[in-house]
């Protein structure tokens, strides 16, 4: 079972920064691929960016260039690093691991953090 634990949310003004972070409680957190993944009201669950220890991380073209995903294995922690952030990218931003390889839609994903909300003001 793995426990997944995001923070570092909240309200900033358009252009701004943020970091989120996610708590995983797991004994092979390397071992697992990580992802981010937000969701607006009313909208669907839309994947933003991956990452697995051995490969290079992925993302979702609207976030290319502002987003960087990172990982520390020795804290069993992924984080998100949100630049030049848009009224766009509002929505609750969900943690998520899959055992191999990285994976792009939520349904890849065996674990859940309850998410983390970011607010961007214009």
């Amino acid at each position: 079972q793995v426990q997944l634990v995001e923070s570092g949310g909240g309200l900033v003004q358009a252009g701004g920064s943020l970091r989120l972070s996610c708590a995983a409680s797991v004994r092979t957190f390397s071992s697992y691929a990580m992802g981010w993944f937000r969701q607006a009201p009313g909208k669907e669950r839309e994947f933003v960016a991956a990452l697995r220890w051995t490969d290079y991380p992925d993302y979702a073209d609207s976030v290319k260039g502002r987003f960087t995903i990172s990982r520390d294995n020795a804290k069993n922690t992924v984080y998100l690093q949100m630049n030049s952030l848009k009224p766009e990218d509002t929505a609750n931003y969900l943690c998520a691991a899959k055992p191999g390889g990285l994976g792009y839609s939520p349904g890849m994903y065996d674990y859940w953090g309850q998410g983390t909300q970011v607010t961007v003001s214009s």
